[in-house]
């Protein structure tokens, strides 16, 4: 099958980008079939991460004390990030939600699991009191309807952290042909449509290394 019938291809000031326009059963199976395959790579998609980096203290920061909390990891993967929140605050009540059963079975014990896709969440309405996306949201293909899906299981007053790529640096890494990046401007448009506050900035890795440019974390409050 020719996957690029899929796509339709656009030119922003010089710089190419593949536009996923519908999440058919078939991307998704091949989606969901290159995590899978993923998961037995350590070296590219690890399942710890340093709880030092930058993407961690931002998330801690706006999300505030775990304790008691029901926190959602969207696309979670091997729960890096879970992992790390777990360990930081054993009284929250985590949850990773992911394609992948393969990466969902590397999930630290404690942590609870659903599998299941970021454009159509298998959780009721208002059933976390917070979520984050890291680098997770790219895969979605339907990013509106991801962005919905994230803001539907929160519940009104709770926090979202989404840390993603900028758009503005497309190509400076190799991509699968679904993956999107955002513009700032995209992401604080979708979540300004289901929540009271949204901000935006630009990170890096390091708390003490300035952004180049490529991530943008987007804080939202509903």
């Amino acid at each position: 099958m020719d996957w690029r019938r899929f796509f339709r291809w656009r030119t922003e000031k010089g710089r190419g980008r593949a536009c996923p326009t519908l999440l058919t059963p078939e991307l998704q199976a091949r989606i969901q079939a290159s995590f899978d395959q993923a998961a037995g790579d350590e070296e590219h998609f690890p399942a710890t991460i340093d709880p030092r980096i930058y993407h961690v203290k931002l998330i801690r920061e706006h999300l505030g004390g775990l304790a008691g909390k029901r926190v959602l990891d969207v696309g979670c993967g091997k729960g890096r990030f879970a992992r790390v929140f777990q360990e930081q605050d054993p009284e929250a009540e985590l949850w990773g939600l992911d394609l992948s059963e393969a990466m969902l079975r590397r999930v630290p014990a404690g942590i609870h699991t659903r599998a299941g896709s970021m454009t159509a969440m298998p959780f009721e309405d208002g059933f976390f009191d917070a979520a984050y996306a890291t680098e997770s949201l790219e895969h979605a293909v339907e990013i509106e309807q991801a962005v919905s899906e994230i803001c539907r299981v929160v519940k009104s007053g709770g926090r979202i952290a989404i840390i993603d790529k900028n758009a503005a640096q497309w190509g400076r890494l190799a991509t699968p042909e679904w993956e999107r990046w955002f513009t700032r401007e995209e992401l604080e448009r979708l979540l300004a449509r289901h929540c009271r506050q949204v901000t935006s900035r630009f990170i890096s890795y390091w708390e003490d290394v300035a952004p180049d440019g490529l991530f943008l974390a987007w804080l939202a409050v509903k």
